[in-house]
């Protein structure tokens, strides 16, 4: 393996991952990096739709993205594989996947599912699992307001418990007009997670332009060091 892993995950589903994963990687290639976006489970998302690594794409630029799955109903992979009737993604695979495109780019962006413990198959294999596999730092994305601390601080815990490397968090969605729980925790997140707060992403980020988010997202991103997440 030649190139950079990161693992992206999130303290749950709709915390805005794929906008992280966008501009991550977006920083990379304004700096001449070559980029990889690869999503273990797309599900929910039909055969033709686009799923989370074409969107990334499609706002970051000229990045290499795959699947390695694709289920049609909206559930955990496990779940949604087993009622699709298809196999499962299991660590290893994602792990191996992750390690070939590192071959031949310089970064590689693993966008998880869910959270951190969501199940990829029936045996439990997570993509925490993956992620030790591939000794790879993880950065956790998080919601700004109200609830974010109780469930920044278990994907934190749940990282330590398993020796991996929290790189920091990535708040996915800043409103324009913060709220006093929202404010109060860009000091207490770090607070209660033990890891830094690296970056947020204002809200609609999505809907902009791709040209306009690639060019600003490299500013969203400044507090990242420009070496570990793909500087």
């Amino acid at each position: 393996m030649t190139g950079e892993v990161l693992i992206v995950t999130g303290t749950g589903t709709g915390v805005g991952k794929t906008v992280v994963t966008a501009a991550l990687a977006a920083r990379a290639l304004a700096r001449g990096r070559r980029v990889a976006v690869l999503k273990p489970a797309q599900t929910g998302v039909a055969e033709r739709e686009p799923g989370d690594a074409a969107e990334a794409a499609r706002l970051a630029g000229p990045v290499t993205a795959r699947e390695l799955a694709r289920y049609p109903a909206p559930l955990a992979p496990a779940t949604a594989a087993r009622l699709a009737g298809l196999p499962p993604v299991r660590p290893a695979e994602v792990a191996k996947a992750a390690i070939d495109l590192a071959a031949g780019h310089d970064l590689v962006l693993v966008e998880g599912a869910g959270g951190l413990l969501v199940r990829f198959d029936e045996s439990g294999g997570t993509l925490a699992d993956a992620a030790a596999l591939l000794a790879a730092p993880v950065v956790v994305v998080t919601t700004a307001g109200l609830g974010t601390l109780n469930d920044a601080a278990l994907t934190a815990e749940a990282l330590r418990a398993r020796g991996l490397h929290c790189h920091g968090l990535i708040i996915g969605s800043w409103p324009a007009a913060p709220d006093l729980a929202s404010r109060c925790n860009l000091t207490d997140l770090p607070a209660v997670t033990g890891a830094p707060l690296l970056a947020r992403i204002p809200a609609g980020a999505a809907a902009l332009p791709p040209p306009a988010f690639r060019d600003r997202a490299p500013d969203w991103l400044t507090a990242l060091p420009t070496r570990g997440t793909g500087g």
